[in-house]
């Protein structure tokens, strides 16, 4: 979301950015809507001033004795027509804002222009794939040959797109979970939270949810509350109407939450295993940062993810999305992609990005700067990592010729197993 007047300034450079998104409506309807608002405020403030000077010519004349109806007259029709040029420009800011949540974030000057994933731009590459002296499997057939993934009974008590984990595949997703959260908070410096899994309206307004992807949510029924499509929400949403001090900058929060989507859209998409779910567990990293500070702290927030794939000796890439692949609130993201050998491909296993201050306009989150004037601040996010796809990396870069699945060292001491048989 926009401030007004910086939107109105900036107008022809800002379309021209969003329109390097692709599929954004045309911003022509803006300028028609702004230029009847200045118009309309032209006329007001003319009338206006022929107002004051009638009233003061109608006091004199009544001090001398002349009639002055029918120039009251007409200073009451002028008043009239302020109050209805003063209801068009009421009308036409509320258009405005309604206009502006609507629109995604301008994509920063960084970002590469692009129309779809094929052009995003790789940033680096990390660890060598494993070769096998046999054809790997894919999750999806070594998790229930194992006896820990269990799709068909989760179909059964639910539908598609849900998992059950049995044994040592419910405790490698603990296990994987503590492990996140005690590297981010130990040695990365974050605090960790355990937020709520549901939410109002608000909060998924706040964060760029609402009101444009309702159908990716979960509503509860004859509520205002929706299941969380991740601890973003919740986690951002904390500070919401609240004003931070300049010297707690950057604030970093981890979480892990279970996450819920409907996938709308996603007809057709990795729909074998476990990559893509209805309901799914994740860590999450989020930060509140001074707007000179926030590009730094997104390549740290970024390497926090990546740190938790190096300790597990996973391959991957770092790609930057180009503009036609950004999501809507953000300026700029890094997708991290770990490798699957089952699949013989990179997969997202994290979404790294900074939102600017779009998140912190919508939700009202301040910070009070040197000067005492208030400001708003920059918020950033990023998987650190996605649960369930990481077990699906471990499970298929660690199998064995004979089925079995050999622990990373890093997760020995959660699991209490160096092998999953």
């Amino acid at each position: 979301m926009y401030d007004l007047a910086w939107f109105r300034a900036n107008f022809d450079r800002i379309a021209e950015r969003l329109q390097t998104r692709g599929n954004v409506p045309s911003l022509e309807g803006f300028r028609e809507l702004d230029q009847r608002r200045r118009s309309a405020i032209a006329e007001s403030e003319q009338l206006k001033a022929r107002r004051n000077s009638e009233t003061a010519e109608i006091a004199r004349l009544r001090r001398e004795g002349v009639d002055t109806a029918e120039r009251q007259q007409q200073v009451r029709a002028i008043a009239e027509r302020i109050t209805q040029l003063d209801e068009q420009m009421k009308a036409a800011d509320e258009a405005f804002r309604e206009l502006l949540t609507g629109l995604p974030n301008v994509p920063n000057e960084s970002v590469p222009v692009g129309t779809s994933e094929s052009q995003n731009v790789e940033v680096r590459r990390v660890g060598t794939p494993p070769q096998f002296d046999f054809t790997p499997k894919a999750h999806w057939d070594l998790g229930p040959e194992l006896g820990i993934l269990d799709l068909a009974r989760a179909a059964k008590i639910t539908g598609a797109r849900f998992a059950v984990y049995w044994g040592l595949g419910a405790k490698l997703e603990r296990a994987l979970i503590n492990f996140m959260l005690d590297v981010h908070t130990r040695e990365h410096g974050y605090t960790e939270v355990l937020p709520p899994f549901i939410v109002n309206s608000a909060s998924l307004f706040g964060t760029g949810q609402l009101p444009k992807f309702a159908a990716d949510q979960f509503k509860l029924e004859n509520t205002d509350y929706w299941l969380i499509p991740t601890a973003e929400v919740p986690v951002t949403n904390l500070y919401s109407s609240e004003t931070l001090d300049a010297a707690n900058l950057p604030v970093k929060l981890c979480a892990y939450t279970p996450c819920f989507r409907s996938e709308a859209g996603s007809y057709g998409r990795d729909v074998r295993g476990i990559i893509r779910q209805h309901q799914f567990q994740k860590v999450e990293l989020v930060k509140f940062a001074h707007p000179d500070q926030s590009y730094d702290e997104l390549e740290k927030l970024t390497a926090d993810a990546e740190d938790i794939l190096r300790r597990l000796g996973l391959a991957y890439r770092t790609v930057t999305l180009c503009t036609g692949d950004l999501g809507f609130s953000a300026a700029k993201t890094y997708d991290i992609e770990v490798w699957l050998p089952g699949q013989n491909a990179y997969k997202e296993i994290s979404s790294c990005s900074n939102y600017e201050a779009f998140q912190a306009r919508r939700a009202g989150i301040r910070f009070k700067g040197a000067k005492g004037k208030p400001e708003f601040v920059h918020t950033l996010n990023g998987s650190g990592l996605a649960a369930g796809r990481t077990w699906v990396a471990i499970v298929e870069n660690y199998q064995q010729k004979d089925g079995s699945v050999v622990v990373p060292e890093a997760l020995r001491p959660y699991l209490g197993e160096e092998v999953i048989l």
